[in-house]
């Protein structure tokens, strides 16, 4: 569900469990940042399925973020209830974002936010032919939220990431730029985005090329250094072929030195 992006799942059929991921995020500065942590609490009817959900959480986010406080009491859950708990914890949560699915008896609540309303429609009617149980009901309690790239725009908008002259490598204000953008990586976190390097017009179009494709790797490897998977980056370079602004100006020159993001899945 988003960085992770689920905040919260509730289980119960007099039994209650709640898988949470907390906000807990590591300074931009560090090497690595801790992704959040994916609290499982609560209780079920029995060990099994117990054992089951944590299991299957711990499958979806990594063991290493699971926190398991999920406990076991003497409750009363509907026929198969463990099965269908099951059913329910896909990857498909990771599209909503400070989400929560409750899961009470018979009666299933899915909240938080979705980045259109064609994800929100995909999910619930997921949900639901995964389910493919009349006893059971889906409440469907999301919200429309900024979309992904919107996210990644905003937290760039009208700023540089700027390298030093010539080259490949990252100023401190270009580091401070990435730092910043870090938290909108985390909380899409589960998706891919391209890093698009582009250059001015000045020089060469084959040296352009291949300065625009190192600056994007060079970006790329700052991210994995401070804990964003190198799996969900991919990067290239367009050298000066698609320029923003006029090359004839040293303003316009300057606006089409850019790194863009684009989110890929």
């Amino acid at each position: 569900m988003a960085v992770c992006c689920l905040r919260r799942i509730v289980a119960a059929a007099a039994a209650v469990a709640t898988i949470a991921a907390a906000a807990q995020t590591a300074p931009p500065a560090a090497p690595a940042a801790a992704a959040p942590k994916v609290v499982v609490s609560g209780s079920v009817p029995d060990e099994a399925t117990r054992a089951a959900i944590v299991a299957r959480v711990r499958e979806l986010y990594g063991a290493e973020r699971v926190v398991d406080q999920l406990g076991v009491a003497a409750l009363a859950a509907p026929p198969k209830w463990s099965e269908q708990v099951q059913k329910l914890l896909t990857p498909e949560l990771k599209r909503v974002s400070q989400g929560q699915l409750r899961i009470e008896g018979n009666m299933i609540e899915l909240a938080g936010a979705v980045d259109s309303a064609q994800t929100q429609g995909l999910l619930i009617k997921g949900l639901t032919a995964r389910l493919d149980n009349p006893t059971y009901s889906l409440r469907d309690s999301l919200r429309i939220g900024a979309s992904g790239q919107q996210q990644l725009d905003a937290a760039i908008a009208n700023r540089i990431i700027e390298f030093h002259t010539g080259n490949a490598t990252l100023t401190p204000d270009g580091q401070r730029v990435l730092d910043d953008l870090l938290p909108v990586l985390r909380q899409l976190q589960g998706r891919r985005f391209e890093i698009v390097g582009h250059t001015d017009a000045a020089g060469g179009r084959g040296t352009n090329l291949l300065l625009s494709a190192a600056r994007a790797e060079s970006v790329k490897a700052y991210l994995v250094q401070r804990g964003i998977p190198a799996a969900a980056l991919v990067s290239s370079g367009l050298g000066p072929d698609r320029p923003l602004a006029d090359n004839t100006t040293p303003e316009g020159r300057a606006r089409n030195r850019r790194i863009e993001f684009r989110l890929l899945a």
